[in-house]
């Protein structure tokens, strides 16, 4: 039976920008059927009535790490290798299955209260990330970030066991929940891993006709390392080895050169850009108006809450726009409507995924933002509004593939108390000691 929303103004992400007052939105098995002024003709079924309420499609984070919402505020202050050496990685050593269902349980009940109906994961133990997000109604494109520090010459699958870990997650999710799960291969980055391990993921990916999910120059000395030892950049390196023959999408992107957007753009990579991430460890600003520019697809993302905090979609989209009129003394370099596009209809593409969009065909992943709240009176421009103005309190209700999973503050997939007891009892004393 279809889910009709009406008195509601509709937020298409189309190319004219269209924003739709007194819209109805038909949703039938999981998909957008129809957006018109009129009613639809004979229609009996359920029926939201949106009360003057915005309706967006859901947000895309193209990048994540969702179960590091176990390292929130954690090793704060320091710079990404120090964090990651010192911090990270020992906790990380300590992860057991259900620890790591209960901060990703928790991960996502966040993201899916500020209106995020579709995440890129890269992780490890992806196999219980996968439940989780079957669980929760979510979509997501998962991965395990392939990591090998052996000598290249002796490079196997058999040694690497993120080559084991990919392929076992692809036989047991690949397309599960009626594609709600989809399996891309990844690179953890050029600095965890050899070009054997590059080209044999690249292969596997080309194979099966998986995308691709890598860090790419986020730090400076990433990015000088990677030339002082190759000779090119990390995009460079990569394209070479046959990991950008595919739909891929490259994390950070901070130091990325004209040349890189040009390989980029070539190879239809999407840039994942995180700018609180970036700012709060202090490895700089993505050159996004330029990479715009240069044609690169660009999408939006939090990266993990260890160096993030948050994952208040809404909170990312108003950085990524106003950090780049700042840095740019430009207030046109990045518009409120190119801050939404990428947060949706951009990070879709980028996953490959008909979302992020109200339109007939695509996934019925949708958002009611209240409009009544004080900090969005009056309105003059929505897409003013929601770029710079809502928070993801705003949000009142976030259905995915058509079935509605948080209404009202509840959680209608997600049993939050059982997680919070879950991190309190069990996965910050496990990882912790506390």
């Amino acid at each position: 039976m279809g889910i009709l929303f009406s008195n509601v103004t509709a937020v298409l992400m189309d190319e004219a920008r269209t924003v739709l007052p007194n819209a109805y939105v038909l949703v039938e098995g999981g998909n957008i059927v129809s957006v018109s002024r009129e009613r639809p003709a004979g229609f009996d079924g359920k029926q939201i009535n949106g009360g003057g309420k915005v309706l967006l499609p859901g947000f895309v984070n193209a990048h994540t790490h969702v179960p590091m919402t176990a390292m929130r505020g954690y090793g704060g202050g320091h710079d990404l290798q120090s964090w990651l050496n010192n911090y990270i990685f020992p906790a990380e050593d300590k992860w057991d299955d259900r620890a790591l269902r209960a901060c990703a349980d928790l991960g996502l009940a966040e993201m899916i209260a500020s209106g995020v109906t579709c995440i890129a994961d890269m992780y490890m133990r992806m196999g219980v990330v996968a439940r989780a997000v079957l669980d929760a109604g979510i979509s997501a494109n998962l991965c395990n970030g392939a990591v090998y520090f052996g000598d290249p010459a002796e490079f196997s699958p058999d040694k690497c066991g993120d080559c084991e870990n990919l392929t076992r997650l692809y036989e047991d999710w690949h397309n599960a929940g009626n594609g709600q799960i989809l399996v891309d291969a990844s690179i953890h980055a050029e600095y965890t891993s050899c070009a054997p391990a590059w080209e044999w993921a690249a292969g596997f990916a080309r194979e099966r006709g998986l995308g691709m999910h890598v860090h790419l120059s986020e730090t400076k000395r990433e990015h000088e390392e990677c030339i002082a030892r190759y000779g090119m950049t990390p995009a460079a390196l990569f394209a070479k080895h046959g990991v950008f023959d595919g739909r891929a999408i490259a994390a950070h992107c901070v130091w990325t050169t004209s040349e890189d957007w040009a390989i980029m753009a070539k190879h239809g990579v999407s840039c994942i850009h995180n700018p609180a991430s970036n700012l709060k460890l202090g490895s700089g600003v993505a050159p996004i108006p330029a990479m715009k520019k240069a044609g690169v697809n660009v999408a939006l993302g939090t990266d993990g809450v260890s160096s993030h905090n948050a994952t208040d979609f809404f909170f990312d989209v108003k950085l990524a726009a106003i950090l780049h009129n700042g840095v740019n003394r430009d207030p046109l370099a990045l518009t409120a409507w190119d801050a939404l596009e990428m947060a949706t209809v951009n990070g879709g593409a980028a996953l490959g995924r008909k979302t992020g969009r109200i339109a007939p065909g695509y996934d019925a992943d949708l958002i009611l933002v209240d409009f009544d709240a004080p900090n969005l009176i009056p309105c003059h421009d929505v897409a003013e509004n929601l770029a710079f103005s809502a928070h993801g309190s705003n949000v009142v209700m976030n259905m995915c593939r058509g079935k509605v999973i948080y209404k009202d503050g509840e959680f209608l997939t997600i049993d939050i108390e059982r997680v919070k007891k879950e991190m309190d009892g069990y996965a910050v004393p496990k990882l912790f000691g506390k």
